[in-house]
């Protein structure tokens, strides 16, 4: 008996170093979006059929791409308000930079890209550099984003502002490679650049670094300021490109496109797994968090759901999950 006990012990060491506790979150939310594929096959009929699913995919690819940004300064102990009218901004950008034609295609993306990038290094001085809290300089941010918006475009009713995707841009977009939307490769490939750059690089063990102690990170050499500062711009390049995504599966841009994928994109990170404090949680707990919010959605939608009704279910499963993972961590 003691002979099986011994033996037992290095084997439940190696599975419980295997099965961490991020790893387990994973697990818990992609469970938790097969079971609501689950609930919705039950009660609707064609629910998880191949073209609902494909379709539910494709809007959490999006959510997705915005959550990947917001997913890496979470992991700081940050956080990104900014995102709606970065998102919006890029958009615009992208369309009335085009102006649907094919030839200023890569510019018009290049330029969308850039305003994203900029409006993340403002965010990452502001936050690192200035000791602005993250959420009055990113909201405010936000507020010039939207207002500068607004203004240029004079409420989107320019002569440019009318003008679609380049056509190229929009069949990439609605093209199809094996079977799978481009759209939804675009995603993979996103999925498997960051959970690389999380996992396997130098830079990604920075970013949990930082996040777990960042006066202990710094004393280790890490340059903990530039790292938050490359952190907001990556929020700010995904929510553009997002915004160039939406543009080109849409057509065109509308004001306002961006403002459900602040809510969505935090509550993607926080049903993945990501603690709210930093140090904790990887991207693609964050991938099954978007599908499992995207799925419940469309779940309630098709329950005929009140918009405050799913606002409150909404609410109230990301409180459960702080609840849970928050004792989680104390009694760690």
């Amino acid at each position: 008996m003691t002979r099986l006990r011994a033996t037992s012990l290095p084997r439940l060491e190696r599975a419980s170093e295997v099965i961490t506790p991020d790893r387990r979150r994973i697990v818990i939310a992609f469970a938790a979006a097969i079971l609501i594929f689950v609930i919705g096959a039950v009660l609707h009929h064609g629910f998880a059929s191949h073209g609902s699913i494909e379709a539910i995919l494709t809007v959490a690819s999006f959510v997705g791409l915005v959550a990947a940004g917001q997913s890496f300064v979470i992991l700081v102990g940050g956080i990104d308000l900014s995102v709606p009218w970065v998102l919006t901004g890029a958009a615009v950008l992208f369309a009335t930079s085009s102006l649907g034609h094919n030839d200023r295609a890569v510019p018009a993306i290049l330029i969308a890209l850039g305003l994203g990038l900029g409006i993340g290094l403002i965010n990452g001085i502001g936050v690192a550099y200035l000791a602005v809290p993250a959420v009055v300089m990113t909201v405010a941010m936000n507020g010039v984003m939207q207002g500068l918006t607004l203004g240029v475009s004079k409420g989107l009713t320019c002569s440019s502002c009318a003008s679609s995707a380049p056509p190229n841009v929009q069949s990439a977009f609605d093209s199809r490679h094996l079977g799978i939307p481009s759209s939804l490769l675009l995603w993979l490939a996103v999925t498997l650049i960051v959970g690389f750059v999380l996992s396997m690089t130098t830079f990604g063990r920075m970013i949990y670094a930082t996040g777990q102690n960042p006066r202990a990170a710094y004393l280790s050499g890490v340059r903990v300021k530039a790292v938050t500062v490359a952190l907001y711009m990556l929020s700010g390049l995904f929510a553009a490109l997002a915004g160039i995504a939406l543009v080109a599966y849409g057509g065109q841009p509308s004001l306002g496109m961006g403002d459900p994928y602040l809510f969505q994109s935090i509550a993607a990170a926080v049903i993945g797994g990501l603690s709210i404090l930093g140090g904790r949680g990887h991207y693609f707990g964050t991938v099954a968090g978007a599908i499992t919010l995207v799925a419940l959605i469309s779940l309630l939608q098709a329950e005929h759901m009140p918009e405050y009704g799913r606002s409150i279910i909404y609410g109230v499963t990301i409180l459960v999950i702080l609840l849970l993972f928050g004792r989680k961590e104390h009694v760690a």
